[in-house]
Order: structure tokens, then C-alpha cells, then sequence
């Protein structure tokens, strides 16, 4: 079943992406937060286009609430890129903290003890849990947080210690999702405004999934003995078992899906990772395909354009 791509890019990203590429030169090494059970579709490639050779690191957030086996096999694969370290993040941040800031001043020796400061850029996408990461680095309460996305609407200095300042952005998307399978995973997990985004075609997409990755975990939670391989009829008998009737003894699609992407959220259907790094190499083909043809089309309307002017001029003659 097509289904329509999912998009967010409200104004103050926009201009917190151009102030970012202003002061990316300045920093030492950039702190990544990631979400552990999408770390391919929360991976910003601003990221990758700004920072050159600087070491970055990132953060499997939530990884409490990821496959731990997919989380290792992630950790695994993003090292494989020069310059890329990793570390895993859970609810209890403040031990994971200090591993962090240990891990910059071991990226960017000279500068310790120098008074000379190292200066750390923290990005994320929106709702990542960035804000309470940095609160936990902090040690103290500063970064505003909440369970919507796009809390933090501004750049703020942190001092951590003597050694280090951290720049805090705003939790940001890109301008254009291009691959529609991380649009639907960013819709899923709660990067993208519930507001921008129609919860049964998220609830059909993330059922398609999990009927495939996670059969046990649906089973046990939704009490179905027997699975059915269709998402749209997984939802009904998901909802019949838990009441969502309306009058007609129709199913409440509506209300099952938005239980089914809460009880995703919030970890109770059970340790869940959206993606593997295997579908990560396939996605990439896909996006460089959807590249392609925008690039086509772009050239053939420049053509097109071009041919309009030429025969214009020889009208005029």
C-alpha cells in the first residue's frame, strides 16, 4: 500500500540550520544524539556534511527502550566510519554522563588542562532526549525538556567544567526526508509533531513491521494467539481485543493506532528497534535512486526552459 511521505520542517529549524554551519568551524568534536531504535533514520546527514574530519560522538539514546542485540550490532557498524565513536544512553544518564565527557577530552587532548577550552556542539533530532542528556552533563537543571518535539527553539552556551563548553542547538530535521521509510520511523517514535502526520497510516507502517520483526512481542501484548500477516488486520483484531468499538461494532481505527504507537513509545510492547544496519545498505540505494530522478527532473525542466528561450528568440526574428 502506497502511502504519503511524511514531512516537518517548521521556521525556527530553518534558521537554526544556518546559524549551526556559521559556527560548526569553531567546534572540537560533535556530540550526535541519536534515538537507539531508529540510528540510521535520527542520523542528521547535516551532521556528516558539516563537520569535515572532526571526531563526532554519538549518542544511542533511549537504548533502554532498543533491541539490545541490534543496539551492539549499531554501535559496530557506525564505528566503522573514521572519526565516529559511540555510546549507549538509558534513563539513568548521570554514570553515562561522565563517560562522555571523559570520551571528549580524550578526542581532544591538547586543549585539556590548558585553559584553552574544548568546544562541543550537541545536536539531535526533535524529542530525542537531548535536553535531559545535557541537564545530566550539566549536572544541574538548565535545558528546558518535555515529551513533544521541538522544545529547545534557540542556541544556548553550557559550561560543563573547565575543560569543556557545550553548545546546545535546537532538535532539528532536514529540510526534505527523502527516504519515506525514516519519515514513518521518526512519525513512530515521536520525532515529527503528532499534529503533521495521520496516526492510522503511522499505526498500518509500524504493524507491517513488527509483524515481521517482532511477531512474540505483538502476541503477547495484544493477546492473539495466532497473527495474521496483514497489518490493516492485525489493527482490527488488536482493537476488537481491546475494546476500540464504535457503533456498528466497527473497529476505532483511529484510537487502536494511537495505542499502538503510545504503547511503541513508551517501551511496553516490549524492546523494539526499528531498522538494522542491512536495512540501512538497502535504504541507501533507494534514496540514491530518489536523488537521481529529482536531479532528472530538475535537468529536464533547466532543458525545457532553455528550449522555450531559444524558440522565443527565433520568434523574434
Amino acid at each position: 500500500m502506497n502511502k504519503p511521505s511524511i514531512q516537518w520542517f517548521p521556521g525556527h529549524m530553518n534558521k537554526a540550520r544556518n546559524e549551526i554551519k556559521e559556527i560548526m568551524p569553531q567546534m572540537d568534536v560533535i556530540i550526535e544524539v541519536l534515538d537507539a531504535r531508529i540510528p540510521y533514520s535520527s542520523d542528521n546527514p547535516m551532521v556528516a556534511q558539516l563537520r569535515g574530519d572532526k571526531p563526532v560522538i554519538k549518542i544511542l539514546n533511549k537504548s533502554d527502550l532498543a533491541d539490545p542485540q541490534l543496539t551492539q550490532q549499531w554501535q559496530d557498524y557506525l564505528e566503522q566510519e573514521n572519526g565516529v565513536k559511540t555510546l549507549t544512553c538509558e534513563q539513568d544518564k548521570n554514570a553515562q554522563a561522565k563517560q562522555i565527557i571523559e570520551l571528549c577530552k580524550k578526542l581532544v587532548p591538547n586543549k585539556v588542562g590548558t585553559g584553552r577550552q574544548i568546544k562541543a556542539m550537541i545536536m539531535g533530532i526533535p524529542n530525542v532526549g537531548k535536553s535531559t542528556l545535557i541537564n545530566s552533563l550539566a549536572g544541574r537543571s538548565i535545558a528546558k525538556t518535555g515529551d513533544e518535539p521541538a522544545v529547545t527553539k534557540s542556541q544556548q552556551l553550557i559550561k560543563i567544567d573547565d575543560d569543556i563548553m557545550l553548545y546546545d542547538t535546537p532538535g532539528m530535521l532536514w529540510p526534505k526526508v527523502e527516504n519515506p521509510n525514516s519519515g514513518y520511523r521518526l512519525a513512530s517514535t515521536g520525532a515529527i509533531r503528532d499534529t503533521a502526520f495521520n496516526y492510522e497510516d503511522i499505526a498500518s507502517y509500524t504493524a507491517e513491521y513488527l509483524l515481521q520483526a517482532y511477531p512474540e512481542l505483538l502476541q503477547a501484548r495484544y493477546k492473539i494467539d495466532e497473527l495474521p500477516k496483514n497489518d490493516w488486520v492485525f489493527l482490527e483484531m488488536a482493537g476488537r481485543n481491546r475494546g476500540c468499538i464504535r457503533s456498528g461494532n466497527q473497529v476505532d481505527m483511529q484510537r487502536i493506532s494511537e495505542i499502538l504507537i503510545n504503547e511503541l513509545r513508551s517501551g511496553t510492547i516490549g524492546r523494539i528497534t526499528m531498522e538494522t544496519p542491512e536495512m540501512r545498505e538497502q535504504e541507501e540505494i533507494l534514496v540514491a535512486e530518489i536523488r537521481a530522478k529529482a536531479e532528472a527532473k530538475k535537468q529536464a525542466k533547466l532543458e525545457e526552459k532553455r528550449q522555450r528561450k531559444l524558440r522565443a528568440r527565433k520568434n523574434r526574428k
